[in-house]
């Protein structure tokens, strides 16, 4: 069951990793961060915790289309990070869609 605490967690240690610059790994755990907030969020409000990407699709896209939305538009960036060196302002735009998400839904530092 993920928390709020661990969600923080990540939050934490991607803004470390931003701070030095290191933009393809804060953006895997921003990323890691946004993943954390969209099982939370499922479980919390419909009872389940989705084992996969696949599963996380399929309840957000019937359950929070909004969130299936943010999540369907920035997946394959998601999917660069292991192949690519990610960029400042890619890096950014994550971060930005994890503050809102984190306030949003409450989560907040």
């Amino acid at each position: 069951m993920i928390t709020k605490e661990q969600i923080l967690v990540f939050k934490k240690s991607a803004d470390t990793l931003y701070s030095a610059k290191d933009y393809t790994s804060a953006t895997i755990l921003y990323f890691k961060t946004q993943f954390a907030i969209q099982d939370f969020v499922l479980l919390n409000e419909i009872g389940e915790s989705p084992k996969d990407h696949n599963a996380r699709f399929r309840s957000l896209e019937k359950h929070f289309p909004e969130l299936y939305k943010e999540l369907e538009l920035e997946f394959t960036t998601y999917r660069d990070t292991y192949s690519k060196i990610i960029d400042l302002d890619t890096c950014n735009r994550i971060k930005i869609i994890v503050k809102n998400d984190l306030k949003k839904y409450k989560i907040e530092e």
